[in-house]
């Protein structure tokens, strides 16, 4: 009786041994610095919000969204677009993060075939303007995707890839 409750107790040693070993292994891998960053759109455009010059534009809703980008709000987690407040101006900021992480390239095209028509429309009208939308930044990080039309979109930039560092 004593020697089997010797081989039980040896078990559960070891047993309990493996196990906090694991724990322990399983702890010193982990980070409190998460890989993959997910901020929040309206926290990232408040930053850049500080380096530019938002004086020609407003902030749109849904209705807009699908106007000016042909894209269905719903396909979005979260988004933040301000356009020109007059149609004098090429300025346009948009930050968008995209549910389905498959649907972010034809969401981008979206946006693209926006900057097409708004440099057509701008070209021989409003060289200034022009240059702008020539100057355009349109990027993605992971479900994120950032167009900036904007004398200020070196700025924008900067401040769209610190808030994935």
């Amino acid at each position: 009786m004593l020697n089997a409750m010797k081989k039980i107790n040896k078990k559960l040693i070891i047993i309990t041994g493996v196990f906090v070993f694991t724990v322990a292994a399983f702890a010193g891998c982990s980070s409190s610095k998460s890989s993959s960053k997910s901020p929040e759109v309206s926290k990232i455009v408040e930053e850049m919000k500080g380096s530019i010059d938002e004086s020609n534009m407003k902030k749109v809703g849904e209705d807009k969204l699908k106007k000016l980008y042909k894209i269905n709000p719903d396909e979005l987690e979260e988004f933040v677009v301000y356009a020109p407040a007059t149609n004098l101006k090429a300025n346009e900021l948009a930050v968008l993060k995209v549910k389905d992480a498959s649907k972010v390239e034809s969401i981008k095209d979206q946006i693209s075939k926006r900057v097409e028509k708004q440099a057509s429309s701008f070209k021989d009208y409003l060289p200034d303007e022009y240059y702008l939308i020539e100057k355009h930044v349109l990027k993605t990080q992971g479900n994120y995707i950032l167009l900036s039309i904007s004398k200020d979109s070196d700025k924008i930039e900067s401040v769209f890839n610190k808030a994935f560092k």
